[in-house]
């Protein structure tokens, strides 16, 4: 089983794109090396053990540049640093072109990974059996690199857009005027197939989306609550059997990235 075969058909547009962005004219460099075969290293670096993840991606971008990559070890497996993880065979020109662009989003997708992992681990070694999510405060046009990320590292990457599930937070309840009126409009429109979430500031605010119809209740920034604010720091508190899922963006957002290289061999 592949976590690739997770990802929509239009994903490798999006590594075209990307090839497109880095290079949008000449490439200067390229012109330098030349179309010599060349072997370089894909090496994961860094200074603690790290999740690999993101193969698929990086595979496609060599792959659009007519470079093959070898893995040496598996997506979703932890490595110590310094590791051979990949060796990427084509010619200089096509490995320097993707060279910048593959290691970032690695970088990204595995420091997603790695953060998903320990905070899932530490909330598995507090006894807590709930599920433990990402959320939607992803990166514009990169949000399919860090969902994939969260679910290489073994969490729940919680809904991926405006459509996969109905939300209601204090916005859409301030402007209809109650958490009633709010679940009624959207029941109306969303029908059966959508789960509906409602976010709740109150005791007797969750007693009503609960009459009302919501299939999830969100506690938002409440003292033990399942959503805001929740950190490695305060994990085993929020951590409690009464919480189904814990909701944190600690796993995506100012997560410390994983250091990777491509080395180009000298040959002997």
């Amino acid at each position: 089983m592949s976590f690739e075969h997770l990802l929509p058909p239009s994903w490798r547009v999006q590594v075209n794109d990307w090839l497109a962005e880095d290079t949008p004219s000449f490439d200067y460099g390229g012109y330098v090396v030349g179309e010599d075969e060349k072997v370089a290293f894909l090496l994961g670096k860094g200074n603690q053990p790290a999740v690999l993840a993101g193969c698929p991606f990086v595979a496609e971008i060599f792959r659009q540049l007519d470079c093959q990559v070898e893995w040496h070890m598996k997506e979703g497996d932890t490595f110590q640093p310094i590791r051979h993880v990949a060796t990427v065979r084509g010619k200089a020109r096509n490995l320097l072109l993707g060279e910048r662009v593959a290691l970032n989003l690695l970088a990204r997708c595995s420091g997603i990974a790695t953060k998903s992992k320990q905070i899932k681990d530490l909330a598995v070694g507090y006894g807590y059996k709930g599920i433990i999510a990402g959320t939607r405060k992803t990166t514009p046009g990169f949000r399919l690199v860090e969902k994939y990320g969260m679910i290489v590292g073994g969490i729940d990457p919680h809904r991926h857009d405006l459509s996969s599930m109905i939300m209601l937070k204090d916005n859409h309840i301030w402007s209809t005027g109650s958490i009633t009126a709010a679940i009624k409009r959207a029941r109306s429109v969303g029908g059966f197939s959508l789960l509906l979430d409602v976010e709740v500031s109150s005791e007797a605010e969750a007693d009503e989306a609960i009459e009302a119809g919501a299939d999830i209740i969100m506690l938002d920034n409440m003292e033990g609550g399942n959503s805001g604010n929740i950190t490695e720091s305060n994990l085993h508190e929020r951590a409690i059997d009464e919480i189904d899922i814990l909701s944190t963006s600690a796993v995506h957002q100012s997560v410390p990235h994983i250091d990777f290289s491509l080395k180009i061999q000298v040959p002997k």
